[in-house]
């Protein structure tokens, strides 16, 4: 009988606990947040990123805010699926303005924190019995491993003067900050090694945030960036996107929908796609080697990259040299280090054979050899018979990656042709502007030009070929019965 009770007991206690559980899931928005039967692919990219300035570009209603408030109350609960979690962290939640931080941020964030998890919420204007109408200063929130967390809101109308001083574990930017302040915080969170991540839509145009997070002309390996778009979203209704989008210009769409940077002309290469079109490098065989091809320059930089082709006539860029302010000699060693270091086939004089802007045929006064005569004495034979056309050139160009599956692959490594390629707009009268075109223009030259090294014929021999005879021998054999 006290058996049968103790048990009663139990299933009366699991009731119980089952019962609370319910009633907290009911009233815990993040404990449901992509764990149904729709999961927003994007937003879980984002929160898997290991690095530490990571960015958002979304078109409205994309799910990019959603990212941040969850991220944010993630770090504060400690309770991140994908990153080290601190006992109690510090970290500001950056608005355009008080009133924006009111009906988004600080709303998404509130959604998404449990009544029970806050320890106490500090006002900047209202009262804390009704947080949603007034503005937040601070959320002070219970760590789950038993701390105190602080979420503080900040305005960046309030200028960079009021970003000085405190030491955090992450700053999150809701919408773009002025480029000040984004300076101040990465000072912010400098000696925590902290956490610096944003979600906007790009509306402002070619800003400081094209510049640096972008375009990352700098190489930072910490900054990592997604690109969100209407179809990303699950949760939106595909007849209300219709509608919706049949209302917008061609330049509100970019930004509006697809999230992405505009300027007054537009992409010349829009079809890149660095989601598609870089990957990590990979090993390629000797025999996919096609040609290297070259942009000079002395004050300007030299722009060279050792291009592959397969039997599908699939291009791969798989290494590059970039550099100004050197002369061809030095140019010259650095890429037969690159050569030597792949392996590189030479020609039957024993020469690396290259493709170079047919500038370089010309002799100048002031010199007594020609640059692609220099580049043969430091043994390098550069063909200056390249096809310069700059408009078919271009349509050949994008002919290669607008194609599905891509028929041009660019190794991560090359940093300055991904940089260009982001980064390459059309100027007046249909011209592209000229600037920062250098890997562009020999990757023109390449894909204008007949490779060298065209994809051999396959050798069968063996077993593979053994067994085509015999298939071969049978159906001559069908034949004639």
């Amino acid at each position: 009988m006290n058996a049968r009770k103790q048990l009663e007991s139990v299933v009366a206690r699991l009731r119980e606990i089952e019962a609370e559980q319910k009633i907290r899931y009911s009233k815990n928005a993040i404990s449901r947040y992509n764990t149904g039967e729709k999961v927003h692919l994007k937003q879980m990219e984002f929160h898997r990123s290991p690095k530490r300035n990571r960015w958002v570009f979304g078109g409205n209603r994309s799910g990019k805010t959603e990212c941040g408030a969850v991220e944010t109350v993630w770090l504060a609960r400690g309770i991140h699926p994908y990153r080290k979690n601190l006992k109690a962290t510090d970290g500001w939640v950056v608005s355009v303005s008080y009133e924006v931080q009111r009906e988004v941020a600080q709303a998404k964030i509130l959604n998404y924190l449990n009544p029970d998890w806050i320890e106490k919420i500090v006002m900047h204007e209202g009262t804390r019995g009704s947080p949603y109408s007034g503005i937040i200063d601070t959320i002070y929130v219970r760590s789950a491993l038993g701390g105190i967390s602080k979420i503080a809101f900040k305005s960046a109308d309030q200028g960079r003067e009021k970003f000085q001083g405190a030491s955090l574990d992450y700053v999150w930017f809701d919408e773009e900050p002025p480029f000040d302040i984004y300076e101040e915080c990465r000072m912010r969170v400098l000696d925590r090694k902290g956490d610096i991540f944003g979600t906007m839509t790009p509306l402002k145009g070619l800003t400081w945030v094209y510049d640096e997070i972008y375009l990352n002309p700098g190489g930072n390996p910490e900054i990592w960036y997604i690109f969100m778009e209407w179809a990303d979203n699950p949760y939106l209704d595909p007849e209300e996107v219709a509608l919706y989008a049949a209302t917008l210009s061609s330049e509100s769409s970019d930004s509006r929908r697809y999230g992405r940077f505009r300027s007054g002309e537009g992409l010349v290469y829009p079809e890149f796609d660095p989601s598609v079109h870089v990957v990590d490098p990979f090993p390629l065989p000797p025999e996919w080697q096609s040609n290297i091809s070259i942009d000079p320059g002395l004050n300007n930089p030299l722009s060279c990259h050792f291009y592959y082709q397969d039997y599908d006539g699939v291009v791969y860029v798989a290494e590059e040299h970039y550099e100004r302010g050197k002369p061809v000699d030095y140019h010259a060693e650095r890429i037969k280090e690159i050569a030597d270091r792949l392996n590189w086939h030479r020609n039957h004089n024993g020469m690396i054979d290259a493709l170079i802007d047919s500038a370089a045929a010309q002799r100048t006064l002031a010199a007594e050899k020609s640059v692609a005569e220099l580049f043969y004495d430091h043994g390098i034979a550069a063909d200056t018979k390249v096809n310069k056309d700059l408009f078919s050139g271009i349509a050949t160009v994008r002919d290669y990656f607008v194609a599905r599956p891509p028929r041009i692959v660019i190794f991560r490594n090359c940093v300055n042709l991904i940089r260009e390629l982001k980064g390459y707009w059309w100027g007046q009268g249909d011209v592209p502007r000229k600037k920062d075109d250098h890997a562009l223009d020999e990757l023109r030259y390449y894909l204008m030009t007949r490779p060298l090294n065209r994809a051999p014929e396959i050798k069968e021999t063996g077993r593979v070929l053994r067994h085509k005879e015999k298939l071969a021998r049978a159906h001559r054999r069908d034949q004639y019965r």
